[in-house]
């Protein structure tokens, strides 16, 4: 085991993956309070064609989808799967098993790169499997699409380890982060992760053939009432990191598992609330990314970027 890779593991003793720090001794057979044990789970791997144009190229991305999550978002669109019931353990269990094979599988559908969603909890795990995929010939960039509450020392141990970084940037306001995903001390956390990410791979940086092979790319999902506080995101992008950094502004909200409990996240997000995002994102200069379609993107099965911003 290399030494960042034995250093990740040590971190599974008292666990202090995600900003949760919950120090349960996973390597004992304890469960964190994202559930996660032991053994690495994935509820599903995906050639994904719905992402942002220069991760897919024309084949799609190589996409694992991780069981179980860090944050308890209550509109989460994929709560079956990071909210999970026990049930579906045992087949999970079954597939991180297979995931060195089936890394090695979509590459050779032609994949240009591969992506880990959700993959904070179950870090340490993702590398060993990547390391031994890696020796049976996998070469694709990683991308590390995460939800941003990561430990910042996680993500210092990654250093090396990780091509592209693909956080969701949830909130600029800790009170919203605490009432709609149950994590406290977010806006600072992710901050302080999001300037480690940039140190260590910078802007994105694209190939002949139009992929990304390193570098960070945001996600903002912007809220309905701006309850996201996107455009304070997106001042502590321009202001902190660099207007250089690529951001994929998403408008593929709709209230989805419990977000008919709260009336303010009740609704779909308006036309005029996302042209507000996009407006700032212009006057703040950040004119590498992506927008979508605020009228099309959240009855997308599987919502796709429709163009890039010039």
């Amino acid at each position: 085991m290399t030494p960042g890779r034995s250093e990740l593991h040590q971190m599974l003793k008292s666990c202090s993956l995600c900003a949760h720090g919950c120090g349960v001794d996973r390597t004992a057979g304890e469960r964190g309070l994202c559930g996660a044990g032991m053994e690495l789970e994935v509820s599903s791997f995906c050639i994904h064609t719905g992402e942002e144009p220069v991760l897919t190229g024309q084949a799609g991305v190589a996409n694992v989808f991780l069981a179980r999550c860090s944050l308890n978002c209550v509109y989460c669109q994929n709560h079956t799967i990071s909210q999970p019931r026990e049930p579906e353990v045992s087949r999970w269990i079954r597939r991180g098993e297979q995931l060195p094979e089936k890394l090695l599988e979509m590459q050779s559908a032609g994949c240009p790169t591969a992506g880990f969603v959700t993959p904070t909890h179950y870090a340490p795990q993702l590398m060993s499997a990547l390391e031994k995929a890696t020796k049976r010939g996998f070469r694709l960039p990683v991308i590390y699409n995460t939800a941003a509450y990561d430990s910042p020392d996680l993500i210092r141990a990654l250093d090396g380890m990780v091509d592209i970084y693909l956080p969701d940037l949830k909130y600029s306001s800790h009170s919203h982060a605490e009432k709609y995903s149950e994590a406290p001390g977010y806006v600072k956390n992710s901050r302080r992760c999001l300037q480690e990410m940039y140190e260590q791979v910078g802007p994105l940086q694209i190939d002949g053939s139009g992929v990304a092979v390193r570098g960070l790319m945001v996600r903002l999902l912007v809220l309905p009432g701006d309850l996201s506080g996107t455009l304070d995101s997106l001042d502590f992008i321009a202001r902190d990191l660099g207007r250089d950094v690529s951001v994929s502004l998403m408008s593929q909200y709709y209230p989805a598992h419990r977000a008919r409990e709260f009336p303010e996240l009740d609704r779909r997000l308006s036309r005029r609330e996302y042209d507000m995002a996009v407006d700032h994102l212009h006057r703040l200069g950040l004119e590498a990314g992506w927008v979508q379609d605020p009228v099309t993107s959240p009855d997308s099965y599987r919502p796709h970027v429709d163009f890039s911003l010039e």
